[in-house]
């Protein structure tokens, strides 16, 4: 009986250890939803058309372009019960390029890339267009 009472605990432990957590013939993987954000936001930034990530001041409400390591910060991750993950981004756009095409291929980019780093299901990608600007 004590058995049985040690391998019930043990598999509550490790469930609650970590959301992000893939398994896999050789044991269990962990990922942090920072990586996540880093990796997506990485991977937009590699697209046609977006200008960089923005995160909205509280205090003005105006739109913020982020800068190098704040990448993550205009990119939110969450995972469901049953392990899919949405991502939402804040960003800004280049002026003059068609909205709809850049944020369709940023969509289609970046469920690739993170399905294909993490091995976790991209149930949604939302995006805020929070800004324009001319780039040189």
């Amino acid at each position: 009986m004590s058995e049985r009472i040690s391998e019930t605990t043990e598999k509550k432990t490790t469930k609650s250890i970590h959301k992000n957590m893939i398994e896999n013939a050789n044991g269990q993987i962990a990922i942090d939803q920072r990586v996540i954000e880093e990796f997506a936001g990485h991977a937009a930034l590699d697209c046609f058309g977006i200008v960089g990530m923005s995160t909205i001041s509280v205090r003005d409400g105006i739109a913020k372009l982020l800068q190098g390591n704040s990448i993550g910060k205009g990119v939110a991750v969450e995972q469901d019960e049953s392990g899919q993950i949405t991502i939402a981004f804040h960003i800004i756009v280049a002026y003059g390029v068609s909205i709809k095409t850049v944020v369709s291929n940023l969509i289609n980019t970046v469920k690739y890339q993170v399905e294909d780093f993490t091995h976790l299901k991209v149930k949604q990608v939302n995006v805020y267009v929070e800004g324009v600007r001319v780039i040189d």
